[in-house]
């Protein structure tokens, strides 16, 4: 099978956009053991953190900053998402850390509009060269909340980030400002499908009012050059161990039953 690899087309796109969707990044039955491990995943909930948004919704995520054996971090190391993420930053890379993100029916709260590198700047990252690979578990739409971008919006910098509700959020005198005059794109997406994005790349997500399940593996990445010169809730460099992307459905498979307790 070809598995994806950054191709010239790929990367332009990355730097002229900010963000490049790869549909089917996980094949049907690698997707499926993903989200069958994630739905049996009782610890999942208790390690799960949730934020108020700016209308009271609710938004959970449990996030994890070391790699272990469990099929999150074989995705998260997985060839087919790490060396396009070299290519695109254009350094090696190390696993930053990776969060489930867990939007339920009819609760899931808002993300408000934001910036991944205008919290990760505060834990001593020099450089924004940091990115995300947004792994979509169920179909995202805008009915259960899918993400939105603002193409091209990582060229403009790093924005000033403040509180919004009960989370972080990019200015809103900024925001009103950007949206004014460029437009919004919802990135729909099924399950497997991937989008890489830079750390400076606007996104947000509406409430989940509808009765569909969103959830999503995301794993970040930092680059080696901008290792953090001060310590953070975040690692340092280190040297990724990545797995063949034809040993990922073996990797999914043996871990098909969640440790219950």
């Amino acid at each position: 099978m070809g598995w994806f690899r950054a191709d010239r087309q790929a990367c332009e796109a990355f730097d002229r956009q900010g963000f490049w969707l790869q549909p089917a990044l996980l094949s049907p039955p690698e997707i499926g053991a993903l989200r069958k491990y994630a739905k049996e995943d009782l610890q999942l909930a208790s390690r799960a953190t949730s934020r108020s948004d700016a209308q009271g919704g609710t938004t959970t995520l449990a996030l994890e900053n070391t790699l272990g054996t469990d099929p999150y971090s074989s995705v998260a190391r997985v060839r087919r998402i790490v060396e396009p993420m070299g290519m695109f930053l254009r350094d090696e890379v190390y696993h930053y850390h990776h969060k489930m993100m867990l939007k339920e029916p009819r609760v899931g709260g808002a993300w408000e509009w934001h910036q991944d590198y205008g919290y990760w700047y505060n834990f001593g990252c020099l450089f924004p060269t940091m990115a995300s690979c947004y792994v979509a578990i169920d179909r995202a739409t805008k009915e259960n909340g899918c993400l939105q971008i603002i193409d091209g919006s990582h060229a403009m910098g790093r924005i000033e980030h403040g509180k919004v509700g009960g989370q972080t959020g990019a200015d809103p005198e900024r925001m009103e400002a950007i949206l004014a005059r460029f437009p919004v794109r919802y990135v729909e997406m099924q399950p497997g499908d991937a989008l890489f994005f830079h750390g400076n790349l606007l996104h947000r997500s509406d409430q989940n009012t509808s009765e569909h399940p969103r959830w999503a593996l995301i794993s970040c990445y930092n680059t080696k050059r901008n290792n953090p010169y001060k310590p953070s809730r975040h690692p340092f460099y280190e040297p990724l161990e990545v797995l063949e992307d034809d040993q990922l459905l073996e990797k999914l498979t043996e871990s098909s039953s969640p440790s219950q307790a």
